[in-house]
């Protein structure tokens, strides 16, 4: 099967490459072309312009686009459904909000194009590990890039959530729940570096273990056993986190529809707290207690 990739960014490229691992034909377009070049070197077809790509493809072409969510989709969608013919299958697989799936569903109809949502998680492991792949639109346009989808995830790693705007739906809810999990883990690990046992404990080992049978085994312990093994305290590292806005997406869904999501709600706003040092509110915290109580405040040099 072939498939033009639009977008060779951190994920893009390492699904262009297991789908050539996978016997399928990859033609690839990136803006800046040595990324282009660098994937022709494991068999892609390399092209330098959108027209190049649409050309290099059979009818019915299917184009995925792997760009960052926003004005970059819409205008690289609305150059490619100029390219292509009615049957086609443009695929966007970013971090897309649901809502601009069902306009962008609209217009690529209008051409008689289909328009498929697939929010893919995996990250820089999806080569190795394989891609789960949550996808939205119409049932024949699933079926017909199946094949593709198959080779993208491990095996049961693909679904049909539902019509369009359903993938990239459940794959924000998926990132909103990711952020849950990675703040419990986080406070977990603050608590034993904060008690009187921080200097027995090797957090590697611990993430180790509790990968064994333990009811809070998961991936992201795995991954946590990586990290303290490079740097047994992160010292290395600053404790500033961003987030790729789907957290906010899911947290205003919540709001959208009256959800009750407190724990995914303050992982995302300890996100925020996170890129500060001695914020405002503390300060006014910290000169309340003083006023009321008259407990002792830390005074700035």
């Amino acid at each position: 099967m072939h498939i033009g990739m639009i977008g060779l960014g951190r994920m893009g490229m390492n699904m262009a490459r297991r789908i050539l691992e996978h016997g399928c034909e990859v033609a690839a377009f990136n803006r800046t072309p040595e990324k282009t070049e660098q994937l022709a070197a494991s068999g892609a077809r390399a092209c330098f312009s959108l027209e190049e790509l649409v050309q290099a493809l059979e009818q019915p072409r299917v184009v995925w686009m792997m760009l960052p969510a926003g004005e970059v989709v819409d205008r690289h969608l609305e150059a490619v459904l100029e390219l292509t013919e009615p049957g086609d299958v443009v695929v966007d697989g970013g971090n897309t909000h649901y809502k601009d799936d069902r306009r962008r569903f609209d217009t690529a109809a209008e051409k008689g194009v289909h328009y498929v949502d697939a929010g893919t998680s995996g990250g820089i492991w999806g080569l190795k590990k394989g891609f789960c792949l949550m996808v939205g639109g119409t049932k024949e346009a699933f079926d017909h890039i199946e094949p593709i989808l198959a080779a993208l995830a491990p095996q049961g790693g693909y679904l049909h959530c539902g019509p369009t705007g359903a993938g990239h739906f459940v794959k924000m809810v998926h990132n909103g729940i990711e952020y849950g999990m990675m703040q419990s883990y986080a406070e977990g690990f603050g608590i034993l570096e904060d008690s009187p046992y921080a200097e027995h404990l090797d957090y590697a080992r611990l993430s180790q273990l509790w990968n064994q049978g333990s009811v809070i085994r998961s991936w992201l312990l795995e991954l946590a056993e990586i990290a303290f093994a490079e740097s047994p305290r992160l010292n290395d590292i600053q404790g500033y986190v961003h987030d790729s806005g789907e957290g906010r997406w899911t947290v205003l869904q919540a709001v959208e529809t009256a959800s009750s999501a407190p724990v995914l709600t303050l992982s995302l706003m300890e996100r925020f707290r996170s890129r500060r040092e001695n914020t405002f509110p503390d300060r006014v915290l910290a000169a309340l207690r003083q006023q009321f109580g008259g407990h002792a405040v830390k005074r700035s040099k």
